[in-house]
């Protein structure tokens, strides 16, 4: 009688559980419109249980740990990578997504993901950089290229109104591409002339920064800034609500440049893997996929959002590139354990000079 009360109590909590209807989302910050989640939760009559991380390290450390409950994460290509070869994910049943067809065939078959087995693009980013246009013009500083940032000929006119992003991967990336080798270069003398590129920059730039660089170009305090650029467009918008007399522009590298691509997979301990799917499905039509880029500029995979993108963001060549301003971006590939301790000796001798 007890084992059968126990089996029914486990049972009854089993079906109570279920009958939460909660998706959990685990994913960065304003990284979903509100007004979607809400109607995904009007068309699935559940709750939308969202979790936030500020990288992929945090978010990858949290798992590592232990953490469970998660239906959906948002991985950049490099997690993603670990995740999958962690075995941490659950396959996709395709049959369920239909919309699928709506991604752009560019952004599918990464060498993340062969065959968008475990993964369904969700949005990208690219590393590049944001400009006062004021300034700019005002001083002659041409802002097509990586020397903007890594010229000292160019960096004396506008010392101390620079920042660069407080990130080693990101950064020795654009050095290499300044430098004309590919961002995913891990040739150890490529690496010490990026090296030395840097340091001789270093000099003339106002902060490594990643985080408050969108408010500083916002108030006109720095000039010329490497980020991203979601955060590019919200600089320029937070400037015209203010009523700034300049505009914080994009400027995308000739030499090429970081793109991010994030990503929709589901955990495999996912409480309901049936509403994660769900979910996907109804992030890949086009009319819900394009609120994120109307939000905060991003970048976008899903070629049926076009149309609904407001046009000074689909315009802009910057967030989406023509034909061969893609063909230079490249995705960071994660470095192997040798490769990323002789990274961090870099990145610690840049950061002490």
């Amino acid at each position: 009688m007890k084992k059968l009360l126990t089996v029914a109590t486990l049972l009854f909590a089993s079906i109570s559980a279920q009958a939460a209807d909660e998706l959990r989302l685990y994913n960065w910050n304003n990284y979903i419109a509100p007004e979607t989640v809400q109607r995904f939760e009007t068309f699935c009559k559940c709750k939308v249980v969202q979790t936030y991380y500020g990288d992929n390290e945090e978010m990858l450390a949290k798992l590592a740990a232990g953490a469970k409950g998660y239906d959906i994460i948002v991985p950049t290509g490099n997690a993603l990578d670990a995740l999958i070869k962690q075995q941490a994910l659950l396959p996709l049943d395709k049959s369920q997504l239909p919309n699928l067809k709506n991604v752009n065939p560019a952004y599918l078959n990464t060498d993340f993901d062969k065959g968008n087995k475990y993964s369904v693009p969700y949005a990208y980013t690219v590393t590049l950089m944001g400009y006062n246009d004021q300034k700019m013009k005002e001083l002659g500083i041409p802002v097509d290229s990586w020397a903007a940032i890594f010229d000292p000929k160019i960096l004396a006119k506008i010392k101390g109104k620079v920042t660069v992003l407080d990130s080693a991967n990101e950064l020795m990336a654009a050095a290499l591409k300044y430098l004309g080798y590919s961002a995913n270069d891990t040739d150890e003398q490529h690496w010490q002339q990026a090296k030395d590129v840097i340091i001789k920059a270093k000099p003339y730039w106002a902060a490594f920064n990643g985080s408050s660089y969108i408010k500083e170009l916002t108030v006109g305090d720095i000039w010329l800034a490497h980020g991203y650029s979601n955060d590019i467009f919200q600089a320029d918008v937070d400037a015209q609500k203010a009523g700034r007399k300049f505009h914080i522009r994009h400027a995308l590298p000739k030499e090429g440049a970081v793109l991010a691509l994030d990503s929709m997979v589901i955990h495999k301990a996912a409480p309901r893997p049936d509403l994660a799917l769900k979910f996907i499905n109804f992030m890949l039509d086009g009319k819900n996929a394009a609120e994120l880029s109307n939000l905060i500029g991003s970048g976008n995979p899903n070629a049926d959002a076009a149309k609904y993108i407001k046009p000074e963001i689909a315009n802009n060549p910057a967030i989406f590139p023509d034909k061969a301003g893609f063909a230079k971006l490249e995705m960071l590939k994660d470095l192997n354990s040798k490769q990323r301790r002789a990274v961090n000796r870099i990145w610690t001798e840049i950061r002490a000079r």
